[in-house]
């Protein structure tokens, strides 16, 4: 049936009808030298399935290529029924092509239904008539035959059959499918595939065309960070999985669900341009997520039982003492005592908020100061980038329930962050009770992440994905806990992020620039004349007077346009909102009034009128009227009044 070089990986396979041994070393050999993301057997598999997983792959492979490789659709089609006929013939105990004859010694050994096998070609098959997809729901249903059918057959080959344990595996398999679909959107637009969900792409503000031509910029970033974060869901809701099957196959299953999630890592960290770059998963990356799946086997390896009846609650409830030492109610505790100890305006909002929301803002700045210092404290970058990867890990792993597993205690894995045990009961109550996104808290560990490797910025897109994961992240959880129905809180949330932090921008540039870093975008500094070694001087140049006076009035506009979120929270929770965006939005008057002198003393409001604000917020009739500060719009003349002012 198959043509003469009509199919690469048919080059080297032996005769139809040959032996079961010559079989078995042809689908040995394809599964050990094709190109995956990750090897497809793992010395960690016990010997005895090797063989069988790699009859499986083949299997696989094949209708992949048949598929996917065959250029003219009536040929693939013509192809795939092909082998669908072969697959018969297998199950009807006639098996000729090579494939099939050492395919057949797994399914009689394994008792494998025809069934998944048959969902995949399916799947193939489609792809040659469906070159997109309207819906999500109609990309999900299309993972249902494209990848499910994957993990059943592992699971079959590992004798689990149950349904509790295939659920699991769909969600992780479609999870590893779309991951797959984000990282390779390149690739798919030259084969004329768009994999993404036309409507979840409208709801962004990007036609078809716009995907098709390629068009990069603030909406496909937005794009893809929705599709990553609902890949994520999925990701977390199999990650349960790996512990519920024994032996060495919970290290190969962990790997591969953190290899997914390091694809989708990989795609924010390249700043989601999937249009033009396929990001990659290179072998020292790979080698690093088995070194986290063996720490989690081997920490977990004393407390499961060979029986298929143990499961996570059995392992839970013999070795969770480190993390549960700590009651929820303890770890909160320990943030207020964090947040206490930071002397953050952060902190004053706290006491304008029922009992409740006032813990959950102590769990979230907790979390996030401890984060933060990672990033801030000493010199060793390698240090910092894997602190920061224990502190993913560690949330992954609270927020899953499977904490206990990985971090064990601490003497007996050393990855398990400081502090985790203390903060993380009381971060992923506030996560439950107040319904709040995973990727929030992850996007602002990648922010972190940002501070350690990137010194400049080039546009100001580039600051303001930036600006989103240190302090949008920030607006976007606290707004969660203060309580909104409608949903343009979350965008006026981030816009008050992005303004909070051009603040502190604002505010530190002399002294960023001494630790390394210019936060402003070069295209800004480009149109002002400005260099970054005028931010190292003892006072601002005209230049830089005039670059800050236009960075102000960006932070004020989005002050403006967020002002509007008060109306949009819960009444208990607009006093605390209040304060923040007054205070910030007083701190950058102030420095407005100062005719940017922040190249001396620390820009500062006192104790005094931060007092008189906090009286406000209790006591004060507010509104979206009078949330903000107001300015002095002499200062914001082009050598206006004390433009020559000193700045140091």
């Amino acid at each position: 049936m198959l043509r003469p070089g009509e199919l690469e990986i048919a080059d080297r396979a032996p005769a139809n009808s040959c032996s079961p041994a010559a079989a078995q070393e042809y689908t040995r050999w394809l599964a050990t030298h094709h190109y995956e993301n990750f090897n497809v057997v793992s010395w960690l598999l016990p010997k005895d399935l090797h063989q069988h997983f790699y009859n499986v792959y083949a299997y696989c492979r094949w209708a992949d290529d048949l598929g996917d490789e065959v250029p003219q659709k009536e040929r693939a089609l013509e192809l795939l029924d092909w082998w669908e006929r072969e697959l018969d013939d297998c199950y009807n105990g006639r098996p000729s092509h090579p494939v099939f004859v050492a395919l057949r010694e797994t399914v009689i050994a394994k008792n494998i239904p025809k069934q998944p096998f048959a969902d995949l070609l399916r799947a193939f098959r489609q792809d040659q008539n469906v070159k997109r997809y309207p819906t999500w729901d109609s990309m999900v249903g299309y993972c249902v035959y494209s990848a499910n059918p994957v993990g059943r057959l592992v699971l079959y080959l590992c004798g689990y059959r149950d349904e509790e344990r295939q659920a699991m595996s769909d969600a992780t398999c479609t999870a590893l499918q779309l991951a797959n679909f984000w990282q390779d959107v390149s690739r798919d637009l030259e084969k004329g595939r768009i994999y993404i969900p036309l409507d979840i792409a409208a709801s962004h503000g990007l036609t078809e065309s716009d995907i098709v031509e390629r068009r990069f910029d603030k909406r496909y970033v937005s794009l893809i960070k929705d599709l990553i974060a609902r890949t994520r869901i999925l990701f977390a809701q199999g990650a349960p999985l790996a512990k519920k099957v024994n032996g060495r196959l919970s290290v190969d299953l962990e790997m591969f669900s953190r290899g997914g999630v390091a694809v989708l890592d990989a795609i924010e960290s390249m700043g989601y341009d999937t249009l033009h770059q396929r990001p990659a998963i290179s072998k020292a990356k790979q080698v690093g997520l088995l070194g986290r799946a063996l720490v989690t086997h081997l920490v977990a390896k004393p407390m499961r039982p060979e029986s298929e009846s143990s499961g996570f609650a059995f392992v839970v409830a013999q070795h969770s003492a480190p993390l549960q030492s700590k009651s929820v109610s303890d770890s909160y505790d320990e943030c207020h005592r964090i947040a206490r100890a930071a002397h953050s305006n952060f902190y004053y909002a706290f006491f304008l908020l029922p009992k409740p929301k006032r813990d959950a803002l102590a769990a979230l700045y907790a979390f996030m100061r401890l984060v933060d210092d990672v990033a801030d404290e000493g010199n060793d970058l390698t240090a910092k980038q894997r602190g920061l990867a224990d502190w993913r890990a560690a949330l992954d792993d609270a927020v899953t329930g499977e904490v206990q597993l990985v971090n064990g205690t601490t003497a007996l894995n050393s990855a398990t962050p400081s502090g985790a045990a203390k903060v993380l009961p009381a971060l992923v109550d506030t996560m439950e009770r107040y319904k709040m996104p995973a990727r929030y808290l992850h996007d602002l560990i990648s922010g972190a992440e940002m501070d350690l490797t990137l010194r400049t910025y080039p546009t100001f897109d580039r600051l303001r994905e930036y600006c989103y994961r240190v302090a949008g992240t920030v607006g976007l959880t606290c707004t969660h806990v203060f309580g909104f129905s409608d949903p343009r809180a979350l965008d006026l949330a981030e816009k008050l992020g992005l303004a909070f932090q051009l603040t502190n921008i604002i505010r530190d540039v002399h002294d960023d620039y001494a630790l390394g870093r210019v936060y402003l975008p070069e295209e800004d500094l480009a149109r002002y004349g400005v260099s970054a070694q005028d931010f190292g001087k003892s006072e601002a140049t005209l230049g830089v007077r005039e670059l800050l006076r236009f960075e102000t009035d960006r932070a004020w506009n989005n002050y403006e346009e967020g002002a509007a979120l008060f109306g949009l929270i819960d009444p208990e929770s607009r006093g605390a909102l209040w304060l923040l965006v007054h205070t910030y939005s007083a701190l950058l008057a102030r420095i407005e009034s100062l005719d940017f002198a922040v190249f001396g003393e620390r820009v500062r409001l006192s104790k005094a009128e931060k007092m008189l604000f906090i009286t406000k917020a209790r006591f004060g009739r507010l509104s979206e009227e009078n949330i903000l500060e107001k300015r002095d719009r002499d200062r914001r003349r082009a050598g206006g009044t004390g433009s020559q002012r000193r700045a140091g």
